[in-house]
């Protein structure tokens, strides 16, 4: 089984994976199947697969083929083509039988004279280095190398958007043609936009699976009746056919040895020549850099008093966000590669940073600046206040277009608290602390949804941002909401309590207020501190503070 097309818990059986992804991006396929046309050579040059792969003769491709080779030394790019295929290092590295049976499976594959499609990206980039160290011991290393899956690094990088561009004439033709393609990864996040900005299916798998949807080269493919290829004398492949046994497994298995684990780690910190030569700071107190663009001082706890303000009721707050169901942290606060036309793109732009430079926004969560131009800039985020895809919203009561960023900034001139609308599971996915914090910084006062995910709930309530829940059998559609209005929140100045339900009105412009329940999701004493606070921060750097006296 593989899980997606975008959501890890989405498990999907080998045969039914085209129709998962037709499912979900049946909207994509209104202009059928036709292919477009990559020249092999030109992908080559730019980085693609190795040239010693040949156009084969042609044919006409059948229901299952999302690309084929043309006699002109071209491919067709089609939906549904799998055009990066990674093992990667999140799940499986503590689990040798899978790593193992994918360069099983490649020796298998290369005995057959299968080879990876030449649009399929791949690569491999374990946690560890003994995974290359026992892979080696083992030959298959030269078999998964052979098949393209190359040691990249260790640690994140498919996962996590740092695949690195595709081949420009991939790319081109995927921008060109709204072409919706896929990743395989044997990863553990696949959330949208977060792989690749021009992937938009990711499908996880064991890393057995990735070398076989790389062979195959479409998620448009039965891998249980469907052949991988043909043979040297024109057989058909079938997965069957290379899958490895338990006992090859097994005995594969005797490369592998505690004391390489024992020695590898005992040089974990060592490091490289380049983190030899990092300077390393000494003193009590880390010393901010002003021109850092990776870690600055954030101000969380400016003006910060011995005791908390007493809590306000929300007056004239307005919607940033109006989000769908199942909005994950990766939607709220993507971690993946920053775009260059993005706030946090122009930001780095400003402070002399190269695109080439730019990194990614997990790794640059150690600067609030970068983290707040990022929160909602996810490229496949649906915010309903406007139309289009990406981190956009509209300025009420204009209505003008801007970037969620450049519109809460100015709202946060105007004086103007904002809140967050959203539907069932908001917040699901992984447990992100800038998912919390971002819409903090951009002014939100308040997240009302149907329901949430539970650790996002406790992270929003950490952060001072109140998480309310709708009533059952209310949501913002039988209420009658859009986003454009203008919200109070009542309840919270006369005291707040966990689970206390508290009045919203929305007020439309020329129109009847909307009036209605919701409850207030701090569900413990607890919690109901660190909200008191302004947050768990504040909270706990005001005990400090009142016990070093």
């Amino acid at each position: 089984s593989v899980a997606g097309p975008r959501r890890p818990q989405d498990r999907v059986g080998l045969p039914g994976v085209w129709k998962s992804f037709t499912d979900v991006y049946e909207s994509s396929l209104t202009e059928g199947n036709k292919g477009v046309e990559v020249d092999i050579g030109r992908m080559v040059a730019e980085g693609g697969g190795p040239d010693t792969r040949e156009a084969k003769a042609p044919h006409e491709p059948s229901p299952n083929e999302s690309a084929i080779v043309t006699t002109n030394g071209k491919v067709e790019l089609r939906h549904g083509s799998v055009v990066i295929a990674a093992i990667t290092s999140c799940t499986n590295t503590s689990n040798p039988s899978v790593m193992l049976g994918s360069g099983l499976l490649a020796r298998k594959a290369r005995e057959r004279g299968l080879t990876v499609k030449p649009w399929v990206k791949t690569s491999m980039a374990p946690g560890s280095r003994v995974v290359t160290e026992y892979l080696e011991g083992s030959g298959l290393i030269e078999d998964l190398e052979a098949l393209g899956f190359y040691v990249v690094g260790y640690g994140c990088t498919t996962c996590i958007g740092n695949s690195g561009p595709l081949p420009k004439s991939i790319a081109e033709a995927i921008d060109e043609h709204d072409l919706a393609v896929v990743s395989v990864l044997s990863g553990n996040r696949n959330f949208e936009g977060r792989i690749h900005p021009q992937v938009k299916a990711s499908y996880l798998a064991s890393p057995p699976l990735v070398v076989a949807y790389a062979l195959a080269g479409t998620a448009n493919i039965d891998l249980t009746t469907d052949p991988l290829g043909q043979d040297s004398n024109g057989e058909d492949v079938y997965l069957k056919d290379i899958w490895p046994g338990p006992e090859e497994i097994t005995q594969a298995m005797d490369s592998v040895h505690s004391d390489m684990f024992t020695t590898e780690y005992a040089k974990v910190f060592e490091g490289d020549e380049h983190w030899k030569e990092l300077p390393s700071p000494t003193g009590n107190l880390y010393e901010w850099d002003a021109q850092s663009t990776y870690v600055q001082e954030p101000p969380f706890f400016a003006d910060l008093g011995e005791q908390p303000e007493d809590p306000q009721d929300v007056k004239g707050a307005r919607v940033l966000v109006v989000a769908q169901d199942s909005t994950t942290t990766d939607h709220i606060s993507p971690a993946g590669s920053i775009p260059a036309k993005s706030p946090a793109g122009e930001y780095l732009t400003d402070k002399g940073v190269q695109i080439r430079d730019f990194n990614s926004y997990g790794s640059r969560r150690g600067n609030h600046e970068i983290m707040m131009r990022g929160t909602f800039a996810n490229i496949r985020l649906r915010n309903q206040l406007v139309e289009r895809e990406g981190g956009f919203t509209a300025h009420m009561p204009g209505g003008d277009e801007g970037t969620i960023y450049d519109v809460a900034m100015r709202y946060a001139e105007e004086g103007v608290p904002s809140i967050i609308i959203a539907g069932k599971e908001y917040g699901s996915g992984s447990s992100r602390d800038w998912a919390a914090k971002g819409p903090l910084l951009l002014g939100v006062r308040a997240a009302i949804a149907e329901s949430f995910e539970r650790i996002h709930r406790s992270n929003l309530v950490g952060m001072g941002v109140l998480p309310l829940q709708f009533l059952p059998n209310d949501n913002p559609q039988s209420l009658g909401l859009n986003g454009t209005e203008t919200y109070d929140i009542t309840g919270i100045a006369d005291g707040l309590e966990p689970h206390k339900e508290l009045r919203v009105t929305a007020h439309r412009d020329g129109g009847e207020d909307i009036e209605f329940e919701v409850e207030c999701r701090i569900d413990s004493a607890v919690e109901l501190d660190y909200y008191l606070n302004g947050g768990v921060l504040q909270m706990v750097l005001r005990r400090m503070l009142k016990s070093s006296k």
